[in-house]
């Protein structure tokens, strides 16, 4: 399959002249080909979608400039996840797709840009699993994220100095990490969607509902804590403090920490008696947490990217029989008559804790879990670019007096 344009669709693609497509060539903007057999030269068509994409921005960011950190203008470069069109594509492979076959680590896969699964070695986790019940029995009192913040940090000198081990199987251990401090049990090598399954007791329609979950979790491009694990990896700190990074940034109520109060919403609303539920859900509304600052608006629902409803929790509650759990049903659909917004990913995950009757919390374990596999393909991408991520900041404050002689 020819991927290449003549020069005359290239610029029609990009909506210039053929002297201003050749000045791009001159100043490094673009890449033209000679290829065998043909006089003229040609352009690569990615090349040529990645520069119109580019110059869209530019457009963009003179008017856009105040909100380009918030939901705005793109800030980095990635080939790793696309939202477009009210759709998510890990690398040109639709997440909904995935969902119904993948499990976490083949996704991780795609995510790495890995062509084949990365054994892991055995040995990997002797020394490991020797000092793992000391690390439990010291981080007995914290929650699973605190445990997992405390207990990596201990591990980055262990992994990073394994001899005979490349980077994604490397990549691969830190995950089985992450989710043997998130679950509290000792690290192994078993599938990710099994691994809870045993930790939570879950049957066999259960963890396909926590598989799938993990899968839809795994990245959302340039979120807060995958743009801060970037930040940190940019600044050449090892995997396992990005991760830790990541964490930190997840826990935030406007983040991964979202769930939770999903969790006390949904839980309070289906102890409600049905014919209440309406009421308490517009009391719910109008009395948003202001000490966090939140806009009035009901956990769970509504996300900037996705107007027409966010599609990983559209793809999880369809995986719900509606007969089974009409109440998660009933307080979406309710919710979403109220204020106008659709159920997210968040509302989702928290409708699988419901409905598989995990401890509370469960839902931000699967979304921390999931999101790791993200985490780390950004942070491989970062370090490959070489770049250290450094942007300015506008000054808005106090000038100081000059001197008008």
């Amino acid at each position: 399959m020819d991927n290449s344009l003549t020069a005359r669709q290239a610029a029609e693609l990009l909506g210039i002249s053929l002297p201003t497509l050749y000045s791009y060539v001159s100043r490094g903007l673009l890449q033209s080909h000679q290829y065998q057999g043909q006089r003229a030269k040609r352009y690569v068509k990615e090349d040529v979608l990645r520069l119109l994409a580019r110059n869209t921005d530019s457009k963009r960011a003179g008017s856009a400039a105040e909100s380009a950190i918030d939901w705005g203008v793109p800030v980095l470069e990635s080939r790793i996840t696309q939202v477009t069109n009210g759709k998510l594509y890990y690398r040109g492979h639709a997440v909904d797709e995935l969902a119904g076959t993948h499990t976490l680590e083949q996704t991780a896969w795609i995510l790495w840009n890995c062509d084949a699964s990365p054994d892991l070695p055995q040995t990997c986790l002797t020394d490991l699993t020797a000092l793992w019940p000391k690390l439990l029995g010291l981080t007995a009192h914290l929650s699973p994220y605190e445990r997992t913040i405390s207990i990596l940090p201990l591990l980055t000198k262990t992994v990073e100095e394994m001899p005979d081990i490349h980077a994604h199987q490397k990549a691969m251990l830190w995950m089985h990490l992450t989710a043997a401090s998130l679950l509290g049990v000792t690290p192994d090598y078993r599938p990710f969607h099994k691994k809870l399954a045993a930790a939570w007791q879950l049957d066999a329609e259960q963890t396909e509902l926590v598989r799938a979950a993990l899968v839809v979790s795994a990245d959302h491009e340039l979120n807060v804590s995958t743009f801060t694990v970037r930040c940190v990896a940019s600044a050449g700190a090892n995997m396992g403090m990005a991760l830790v990074a990541g964490l930190a940034a997840l826990s935030g109520p406007k983040h991964g920490g979202e769930s939770l109060r999903v969790s006390r919403m949904l839980r309070a609303a289906l102890a409600t008696p049905p014919g209440d539920i309406p009421s308490f859900l517009a009391k719910r509304l109008h009395s948003h947490d202001a000490s966090h600052h939140f806009s009035p608006r009901l956990p769970g629902f509504g996300h900037p990217l996705y107007p027409e409803g966010d599609p990983r929790g559209a793809l999880l509650m369809n995986m719900l029989d509606r007969n089974k759990h009409a109440g998660l049903f009933a307080v979406a659909d309710m919710a979403e008559d109220l204020t106008g917004q659709k159920l997210n990913i968040d509302y989702g995950l928290v409708a699988v804790e419901s409905a598989c009757q995990l401890p509370p919390g469960a839902a931000q374990i699967l979304f921390a879990l999931g999101r790791t596999a993200g985490w780390i393909a950004h942070a491989m991408e970062q370090v490959k670019t070489g770049q250290l991520i450094r942007p300015r900041a506008r000054y808005v404050g106090i000038f100081p007096e000059t001197d008008a002689t």
